[in-house]
C-alpha cells in the first residue's frame, strides 16, 4: 500500500504516467481491484467525496463513510486510531478530509492502509491539484511554459497551495492575484503576484477561488455586488483575456460573487470537465496506491 499526503513528493514523470493511467480508464480499461475504500470527512464536501466514491465503485471496491458526528471521531478518539481501526478491520484505502493538518499529526506509519488526502486545512488538496493538472493537460497538452493564474481567497485556499507546488514541477509559470488581505506569503517561492487586471490578460488559465467565509473574521467576508466588480471575473474582464484562455474553479462556485453567474457555463468554462476528471484521476490514484508498482513509490508522502 501506498499514501498520497502531498504534492511535494510527486515528480513530472510520475504525474504524466498517472495521467495516461487516467487517459486508459476514460477510454474503457478498468481493473476491478476490490477491496474497501473508508470516506473519513470532517469537513463538508460534494464533488471530492462523490468522486471519490464514484472511483472506488468503479473499481469494483465496496464503501464505508465516516462523518465527524457518526463515528468515534465525535467521541474524542483520535484520528490515528481510528485509522488503526480501519485498517485491524481490513480496509483498503482510506480517503480523509479534516480542518487541520493531519497528515503531520500521524505519528506511525499505515503500511496495510492507503492513506489519501482529500484536503487538509488550509495546507493542502493533492489531488485537487492533480485533476487541474490533469485538465490543464488535456487542454494544451503540456503545460510547459503554460501561465496559470490562481485568483481570489488565496490565503486560505489548500487549492491554491497544492497547486502552486504541482504546476511548477510539470512546468508552468503560475501568478495569484485578488486582495491584498487575501496573498500568501509562503506561497512566494512558487508564484509571482499580479494586479488582478494584469492577471486576466496574461493567463492561459484563469482559476477563480471562492472567498472561504467560514475561515475568515466579519471584516474580510465577501459582499456579492462589490466582490465581483473589484475582484471578480466579469463578463468584462472575460474580454481581455488571451484568446486560448479557459476558466477554471475548483468548487464550489457561489456565482455572481468571485465569478459572474454566465461565465461559470461559458463555452470557455472547463469547470464540469473539472469535475468529471476528478473521477478519473481518482480512480487512477487508488488503483495506484492499492495495486501499483515502484513507480508510485515516488509519489508518497
Amino acid at each position: 500500500m501506498h499514501s498520497v499526503l502531498s504534492v511535494n513528493h510527486w515528480n513530472r514523470e510520475d504525474v504524466y504516467a498517472l495521467f495516461h493511467q487516467a487517459e486508459l480508464m476514460q477510454r474503457g480499461t478498468v481493473p476491478q481491484i476490490g477491496g474497501m475504500a473508508a470516506m473519513v470527512f470532517a469537513e463538508p464536501s460534494t464533488r471530492t467525496m462523490v468522486s471519490f466514491q464514484m472511483a472506488a465503485t468503479r473499481l469494483g471496491m465496496n464503501i464505508c463513510s465516516l462523518d465527524a458526528l457518526g463515528s468515534s471521531l465525535s467521541k474524542g478518539e483520535s484520528l490515528e486510531d481510528t485509522l488503526r481501526t480501519l485498517q485491524a478491520i481490513g480496509v483498503s484505502a482510506a480517503v480523509i478530509r479534516t480542518g487541520h493538518d493531519w497528515p503531520r499529526s500521524l505519528q506511525r506509519s499505515f503500511s496495510d492502509l492507503a492513506l489519501i488526502n482529500a484536503g487538509s486545512g488550509v495546507f493542502e488538496h493533492p489531488t485537487q491539484a492533480l485533476l487541474d493538472a490533469f485538465t490543464l493537460y488535456q487542454e494544451f497538452g503540456t503545460l510547459e511554459g503554460r501561465r496559470v493564474v490562481i485568483a481570489g481567497d488565496v490565503a486560505h485556499s489548500r487549492v491554491a497551495r497544492s497547486n502552486a507546488v504541482l504546476l511548477n514541477t510539470l512546468g508552468a509559470e503560475v501568478y495569484v492575484s485578488g486582495p491584498p488581505q487575501f496573498a500568501a506569503a509562503d506561497l512566494e517561492q512558487w508564484t509571482q503576484w499580479l494586479p488582478w487586471d494584469d492577471a486576466v490578460s496574461v493567463g492561459d488559465a484563469i482559476m477563480m477561488l471562492r472567498v472561504q467565509n467560514e475561515r475568515h473574521q466579519d471584516r474580510d467576508k465577501a459582499n456579492g455586488e462589490d466582490y465581483l466588480t473589484s475582484w471578480g471575473l466579469t463578463h468584462e474582464r472575460m474580454q481581455t483575456m488571451q484568446p486560448q484562455a479557459i476558466i477554471m474553479h475548483p468548487g464550489p462556485v457561489n456565482r455572481d460573487v468571485e465569478i459572474a453567474s454566465e461565465l461559470v457555463d461559458h463555452q470557455r468554462s472547463r469547470i464540469l470537465k473539472q469535475v468529471a476528471n476528478g473521477v478519473l484521476v481518482r480512480m487512477a490514484l487508488l488503483w495506484q496506491c492499492i495495486k501499483g508498482g515502484r513507480r508510485e513509490q515516488l509519489v508518497s508522502a
